[in-house]
C-alpha cells in the first residue's frame, strides 16, 4: 500500500483553514475516488489530475485504486485549486520517481488549477491562503507564477512560482527545472481592470464652494469611522463631497493593507502582479445592484461584496432609497458590526466590512424638495411619504451622522477663508486617528465608531456636563439607546479632531447636532471654520 499527503488551503470568508490532501494508491477493484464533502469542481479534478500527470511528467496509476482524501472531512471544500495538491500527492504515493517520496511534500503547501496539459493557471484567493498557511507553520509554498508576487507579500514565506506540474515535481526532486510555457492569467474581472479609484483620483476638497458645515461633518465621520447620511435636493454637492472623501483618509497600515489585499484576492479583483492595496479601496454600486453584489454570496463559493472590497475604505450608496428593500434592510448588520454574514445552503461565510458607509438621498422623489414651502417640488405629499418610508428606523438609527446639504449661493464662499485642500485635512483625520490608536492600543479595534458602548461609558465616559446633556435628549425621547451611544462615540471623534483630551460640553453640543437630521446651519461657526 502507498500513502502521500500534500497540504493545501480552503477558505471560509476571508479566513483559510490547512488542507491534508490524502491519496492512497493500491491494487483493488481499478477506480478513483475523491472524497472529504467536495464539491463538483474538485469531483472534476480526477479527469483534470489524470490528463496533467499523463500528459506532463509521468502517469497515471490506471491499473490501481485511488483514494484521495480532502481532511478534514467535516469542512466544505470547493474550487480547483487542490488540483496541484491532489497531483504531487498522486505522484508520490505511486512512488513512479525514486527521488519523489511522500516524505518530501512536508513543509509545503500547494495552490494551483492544472489544465490537462500540465500547465499551472492562477486561482482567487491566494493571498489569505498563504497568510493561513503562515499561521500553521508552513514556510514554503508552490503557487501559479503570476501570483507569486501576490503571495510574497507574507513576511517569513518562501514562495515558488512554477508554470507547470513538471516544473513543481523537477523542485521537489531536486533536478534541473524543465522549461514551460509561460502560464495563461486569469480572464480579468471587469472590478480588476477599472476600479473606482481611478474616477475620484485627483478630487480634492478645494474645488468645493462652500459647504462649510458639510465638510466638517465628513472631516469628523473620517476621523471617527461614523456612517454618514447626507440628505438634500439634486445638484446641492452630495455625490462631489462623498467622491472626495477618500482624499481625506491616510493610507492603510501595513496589516489594513494585507487584510483589504485578501479581500480582493478571496473576490478575483486582485489585478495581477498588484502588491498591497495601500490606499483606502472606493466603492459606489448603482442602486439597481443586488443584495449578491453589494453584500455578497452568489452561486457555488460565497464570495465578498462590494460592502466587504470598502473595507477600510469608502462605500458610498447613493440615491439609497432606490436601493432594493433587502439591500437597504441587510446593511443593518455592516452598520452595526462591522461585518457581513452571507448563509448559502449548508455553507456559509463571514467578511469584515468595516468600511465609512456614506448614503445619499434627495427629500423627495423628484430631488426638488427644500425649504417649508416646498421649493419647485411636483410630487405630492403620499409620494414624499412613500419615498422616506423606504428608510426604515433600525436602519437610520444605526447612521451616526445627519447632514443637510442645502442649495449654496455662489458668493457664499467669496469672502470666507480660504478653502482648505484634501491633504491640510487628512493631517488632521491622521492625528486623530493616531490619537484613538494609542486609546485603543490593547482593544481589538481602531476607530472610536466600532467601540462598544458599555466599554466606551465605563473606562472612557465623556465629562459630567456633556454627559448630562446627553441623557437630557434620551430623557426627552430625541434619543435612543443606541444613539446615546452614537453621540457618546461622535463627541471622543470631535475631541480627537481638536485635540482635546476629553468630551466637554462644547464636544457634546457639537455630536449632538451632527446627529440631528438638520444639522445644517446648527454647527458652530468657530468650529467649522465660517467668518462670521
Amino acid at each position: 500500500m502507498a500513502f502521500a499527503t500534500a497540504r493545501s488551503l480552503a477558505l471560509r470568508g476571508a479566513d483559510g483553514h490547512v488542507i491534508d490532501v490524502q491519496v492512497d494508491v493500491s491494487p483493488g477493484l481499478v477506480s478513483t475516488t475523491v472524497i472529504g464533502r467536495v464539491d463538483k469542481s474538485l469531483s472534476e479534478s480526477r479527469d483534470r489530475v489524470r490528463m496533467a500527470i499523463n500528459n506532463d511528467c509521468g502517469r497515471w496509476p490506471a491499473t490501481k485504486r485511488v483514494t484521495i482524501l480532502l481532511a478534514p472531512a467535516d469542512l466544505p471544500k470547493s474550487g480547483t485549486h487542490y488540483d496541484l495538491a491532489i497531483a504531487v500527492a498522486v505522484l508520490a504515493a505511486d512512488l513512479q520517481h525514486e527521488d519523489l517520496l511522500p516524505e518530501h511534500l512536508a513543509g509545503w503547501a500547494f495552490i494551483g488549477e492544472l489544465s490537462v496539459s500540465g500547465a499551472l493557471r492562477p486561482v482567487p484567493g491566494v493571498l489569505p491562503m498563504v497568510i493561513a498557511a503562515a499561521a500553521h507553520d508552513i514556510t514554503r509554498v508552490f503557487v501559479p507564477e503570476p501570483q507569486a508576487a501576490e503571495a510574497a507579500l507574507v513576511p517569513g514565506m518562501t514562495v515558488v512560482g512554477v508554470r507547470s506540474l513538471a516544473q513543481v515535481s523537477a523542485v521537489l526532486r531536486g533536478v534541473e527545472v524543465p522549461e514551460a510555457d509561460p502560464v495563461v492569467a486569469a480572464s480579468a474581472s471587469p472590478l480588476a481592470t477599472w476600479r473606482g479609484e481611478d474616477r475620484i483620483d485627483g478630487l480634492d476638497l478645494r474645488d468645493l464652494d462652500g459647504l462649510e458645515d458639510v465638510r466638517y461633518a465628513v472631516e469628523v465621520a473620517a476621523a471617527g469611522g461614523h456612517p454618514t447620511m447626507l440628505i438634500g435636493p439634486r445638484g446641492t454637492g452630495k455625490t462631489s463631497i462623498a467622491e472626495r472623501i477618500p482624499s481625506i483618509l491616510p493610507d492603510l497600515t501595513t496589516e489594513q493593507a494585507l487584510e483589504v489585499t485578501a479581500l480582493h484576492s478571496v473576490a478575483g479583483v486582485l489585478p495581477q502582479g498588484a502588491g498591497l492595496l495601500r490606499r483606502p479601496p472606493w466603492f459606489a454600486p448603482h442602486h439597481s445592484a443586488t443584495a449578491a453584489s453589494v453584500l455578497g454570496g452568489g452561486t457555488g463559493r460565497v464570495r465578498p461584496g462590494q460592502v466587504s472590497l470598502a473595507h477600510h475604505g469608502v462605500l458610498f450608496l447613493d440615491e439609497f432609497p432606490h436601493f432594493r428593500a433587502d439591500v437597504i434592510e441587510a446593511m443593518r448588520q455592516p452598520l452595526e458590526a462591522g461585518e457581513v454574514t452571507i448563509a448559502r445552503g449548508d455553507d456559509s461565510a463571514t467578511y469584515p466590512a468595516r468600511s465609512l458607509v456614506v448614503l445619499a438621498a434627495n427629500p423627495c422623489p423628484c430631488g426638488n424638495f427644500h425649504g417649508t414651502t416646498g421649493g419647485s417640488c411636483e410630487c405630492s405629499e403620499v409620494q414624499r411619504l412613500h419615498y422616506r418610508r423606504k428608510l426604515t428606523g433600525p436602519i437610520l438609527d444605526r447612521v451616526d451622522i445627519w447632514m443637510e446639504v442645502r442649495p449654496q449661493g455662489r458668493s457664499r464662499s467669496l469672502f470666507g477663508p480660504e478653502r482648505e485642500s484634501s491633504d491640510d485635512v487628512r493631517a488632521r483625520v491622521a492625528e486623530a486617528r493616531q490619537r484613538q490608536a494609542h486609546r485603543y492600543r490593547h482593544c481589538p479595534w481602531l476607530l472610536n465608531a466600532s467601540c462598544p458602548g458599555p466599554v466606551l461609558a465605563e473606562q472612557w465616559p465623556l465629562e459630567p456636563a456633556a454627559q448630562a446633556l446627553v441623557d437630557a435628549d434620551l430623557a426627552a425621547g430625541r434619543l435612543t439607546r443606541r444613539g446615546l451611544t452614537r453621540v457618546q462615540r461622535l463627541a471622543w471623534t470631535v475631541a480627537d479632531r481638536s485635540g482635546v483630551a476629553r468630551p466637554g460640553e462644547p464636544e457634546a453640543t457639537i455630536a449632538l447636532a451632527l446627529r440631528s437630521a438638520d444639522a445644517a446651519g446648527t454647527l458652530p461657526a468657530a468650529v467649522v471654520g465660517v467668518a462670521s
